[in-house]
């Protein structure tokens, strides 16, 4: 891909109406552009990076035995009038009228949805548990939609849902998704708190937030400074070893605004590992048993008895997590943008110096390409006429993780290669496709 090719509209400085970091980085590089008021559409830029995250959710659900399907965006309001929750969910939910003078709505979750779907496919406990996932656009009508991507009213969702026998099962159930949101994010090189939270209009009487610590964040966290040091790694994907991991974390305070008391805060928190500040939610897990299955009739034959089945529903923002990676790795100060690679709109870069009258640099550089793309290593050419520190500069902004410069310094087969923020070293290609590829592992 030559950049000259690309759709990539970038600006020269940070547009005034964006407040916070991602917000200017995604509109000055030409992630997104804003369709409405909390509304965007994703460019090219934005919408890899947007998909390449899809990806991790996706691998990460699976790898915990959920299976995906695929929901509208439309719902009647019948299932949600079966539920209780039509009336009560508030002005948030976007609520339409078809031809026919039929109330529908613009789903702001599915519980009601994927309910109405086991309840008529599933009838014999045998069959339990079942764990459902699709990654779907979500509608919520926000008051005061700001901040970009992260407080919008059109958003990208990886939503998933179980169904068990009993709370037993479904607390098993529960723990499977917290041990697998804690493998997404940490492949996403983002240090998400698992911490206790308000259940709101889901429902229910557990439920975690995965926060990440950012001044820009609404959500108000209070923590004991050693929850950070938990680790998750050697944790097996049974009953025992998930228990005993939920337990590890609870074990300190760690709390959302929602929950927050200050007595126990500060009775239960030395004052040394006290830690009162921001963060940003980038996942939340609910269990709430038979709220929805009870009076949606959503049961199972157990022995000849009817029992209604237990369910949870987890979340994650697959859009706001593009805005959350920013917050965490953009600095604002050098403008420098550290993308993970396994999430980087492309994993390398090609700057070759180039001249009106002379083009061999850029030949020499559709060579190291295709050597590159051979070895699936996602690349684009910067082929503009720009000098090499403002190609620099932009790429430094965009946040390609690996860059190859082909000018002067460029001898024989040795290449002046560089990893963003760092100095530049000469390398042969072998040797810069096994630094790449080692990175990707």
């Amino acid at each position: 891909m030559y950049f000259t090719k690309s759709f990539i509209p970038i600006l020269k400085n940070n547009p005034t109406e964006a407040k916070i970091k991602s917000h200017q980085l995604m509109l000055r590089i030409g992630m997104i552009k804003q369709s409405s008021a909390g509304i965007y559409s994703w460019l090219p830029l934005g919408f890899k990076v947007m998909k390449k995250i899809e990806q991790i959710v996706r691998e990460e659900q699976n790898r915990i035995g959920v299976q995906e399907i695929l929901m509208p965006t439309i719902q009647s309001s019948d299932i949600w009038k079966e539920s209780g929750r039509y009336e009560d969910y508030g002005e948030e939910m976007l609520r339409i009228k078809d031809r026919q003078n039929r109330e529908m709505l613009y789903g702001p979750t599915n519980e009601e949805l994927v309910t109405e779907i086991f309840r008529s496919s599933i009838k014999s406990y045998k069959s339990l548990p079942q764990l459902l996932y699709h990654i779907q656009w979500k509608f919520r009508d926000e008051l005061r939609p700001r901040f970009g991507i992260m407080r919008c009213r059109e958003f990208y969702m990886k939503d998933a849902y179980s169904f068990d026998l009993n709370d037993e099962e479904a607390l098993f159930s529960y723990n499977k998704f917290f041990l697998s949101y804690l493998k997404t994010f940490k492949r996403l090189e983002l240090s998400a708190i698992p911490m206790a939270a308000d259940t709101g209009p889901i429902g229910g009487n557990l439920s975690h937030e995965f926060v990440i610590l950012a001044e820009t964040g609404e959500s108000k966290i209070y923590t004991d400074k050693r929850i950070f040091e938990v680790n998750s790694d050697n944790t097996k994907l049974e009953k025992k070893s998930l228990s005993v991991l939920r337990n590890k974390f609870e074990e300190f305070y760690a709390v959302t605004d929602e929950k927050y008391n200050e007595k126990d805060f500060m009775e239960k928190v030395n004052d040394k590992y006290r830690l009162n500040t921001k963060g940003i939610e980038v996942g939340h897990i609910f269990y709430f048993g038979d709220k929805y299955s009870k009076p949606m009739n959503a049961s199972v034959d157990f022995k000849g008895q009817k029992q209604f089945v237990k369910m949870g529903s987890y979340g994650i923002g697959v859009s706001r997590l593009v805005g959350a990676i920013i917050e965490a790795k953009y600095d604002d100060k050098n403008e420098i943008m550290k993308w993970p690679i396994s999430v980087a709109p492309y994993e390398c870069v090609i700057i070759p110096a180039i001249t009106k009258n002379d083009d061999s640099n850029l030949v020499k550089a559709n060579k190291v390409s295709n050597l590159l793309n051979d070895k699936n290593i996602d690349i684009i050419i910067d082929d503009t006429d720009e000098n090499f520190s403002a190609k620099m500069k932009k790429f430094n902004l965009i946040g390609i993780p690996f860059q190859i410069l082909i000018g002067k310094n460029t001898e024989g087969d040795l290449l002046e290669f560089r990893e963003i923020g760092k100095e530049s070293q000469k390398l042969k290609i072998n040797q810069i496709i096994e630094i790449i590829n080692s990175k990707k592992k």
